[in-house]
């Protein structure tokens, strides 16, 4: 009697990242696009400023703009030479004057500071003023290039764009930016058991049939992150079936991402189909939700290859993969700098007694006290807990934990972004 082969350990989590992203290399095709439609995109240069912002000293208030040293002590009167709004250019300041000025309006030639107006009194209908407070040079005045100067990187080139970096890029003039082009992705599910929400009502279900949810957040999460999603459905269990999607997906897409269907069984035709097509690995991955993980290649009939990645069926299985896997890698593919989450230290409202084998990353969500609160049910099958959580906590392998614990809390406002 011959001994079953002994699995091989399971990899873990980080060295499974650490070779995904290896195969990652930037796609390195740009577009130019409107600044207002740049949100999510990576910046495929960097972006400097060609003027100082502001591009001169003005008032950050209403008031007077004056020397501070025509303004001594409190109760001076000066005379109101001239008004300057927004968008005006003013005189210069005569010594022993006073310019009425408002916000954003650029600061006349001479005058050193601000006095906004409620430390003020208008005489003899405006034409003069008293100051009742002593104004100290540069108050109240925004320095010219004290946001942006004149040839700083404003932007560097693989930030993924966020609003706040929109309004930079428009501060400086520009009202196109050149980013990464979005990748290709091909998506699809396999199984006869799917059934898609709408084709069947839930009381005519047959027994096994499930619907399809996994396709639904996969998808979202593609192009949350910005990519060019082709949603290629459900693909029949047979061999024929399979390899016309494979071959097809490749010709035109970088990558392919199915979930479910990645196994040895009879009617799991993936893993035969990619292996002919091209190649393929089977990661058991030490990482609870989400062990089994398929990465490969599907050839092109035309020359080149399509990446392949094949996520768990089970739905929390395949949300976490997806964000500790897929994301990284496609952010990587369109030449993003910074592919990681930052995680924050929090503490544990709650035990949990029993240590798993595997490093857990569990559904949980702050309280109002500042701590964590985890969902009762952490099945790999219960979505309602990714649903329910705002983060995971990164559990490791091995240990228990204890009500007042610290714990590191992986938000999902930034992995779902």
């Amino acid at each position: 009697m011959t001994d079953a082969p002994r699995r091989p350990p399971l990899m873990p989590l980080d060295d499974a990242l650490q070779r995904l992203l290896a195969q990652a290399v930037p796609l390195g095709m740009t577009e130019q696009v409107d600044t207002f439609d740049a949100d999510g995109r990576v910046l495929a240069q960097d972006v400097v400023s060609a003027l100082h912002v502001p591009p001169h000293d003005n008032s950050s208030m209403d008031g007077y703009a004056v020397r501070a040293a025509d303004v001594a002590q409190a109760g001076v009167e000066l005379p109101v030479t001239q008004r300057i709004a927004a968008g005006q250019s003013g005189q210069p300041l005569a010594p022993g004057s006073a310019a009425r000025i408002f916000t954003g309006a650029p600061l006349p030639a001479g005058a050193d500071a601000v006095v906004m107006q409620e430390d003020t009194e208008a005489l003899a209908g405006g034409a003069r003023v008293r100051f009742t407070a002593v104004p100290a040079p540069g108050q109240w005045v925004r320095a010219a290039g004290e946001d942006v100067t004149r040839g700083a990187v404003v932007l560097q080139k693989g930030e993924r764009l966020a609003p706040a970096g929109m309004g930079l890029a428009a501060g400086i003039g520009l009202a196109e930016l050149c980013v990464a082009a979005r990748p290709r992705v091909a998506l699809f599910s396999t199984g006869d058991e799917l059934v898609m929400p709408g084709a069947v009502p839930p009381e005519q279900m047959a027994p096994g049939a499930i619907y399809n949810s996994n396709r639904f957040f996969l998808r979202a999460l593609l192009q949350r992150l910005g990519c060019d999603v082709t949603d290629l459905g459900i693909v029949p269990d047979n061999r024929a079936a399979t390899l016309a999607a494979l071959q097809s997906a490749a010709e035109a897409h970088d990558l392919i991402l199915t979930s479910g269907g990645v196994s040895v069984g009879e009617e799991d035709h993936i893993k035969p189909a990619v292996e002919q097509l091209g190649s393929l690995d089977l990661w058991q991955i030490a990482m609870k939700p989400g062990k089994p993980f398929a990465y490969g290649h599907v050839n092109r009939a035309t020359g080149g290859q399509a990446h392949f990645m094949g996520l768990p069926g089970n739905p929390v299985s395949s949300f976490v993969t997806f964000l500790l896997l897929v994301r990284p890698f496609v952010l990587k593919l369109m030449g993003a700098t910074r592919l990681d989450a930052p995680a924050m230290t929090l503490r544990a409202d709650f035990d949990l007694p029993r240590p798993d084998k595997r490093r857990e990353f569990l559904r949980a969500r702050r309280n109002a006290q500042g701590g964590l609160d985890l969902f009762a049910n952490q099945s790999s099958g219960v979505l309602t807990s990714a649903h329910w959580a705002d983060g995971l906590i990164d559990h490791p392998a091995g240990a228990t934990m204890a009500r007042g614990d610290a714990v590191r809390f992986i938000p999902l406002a930034e992995l779902l972004s």
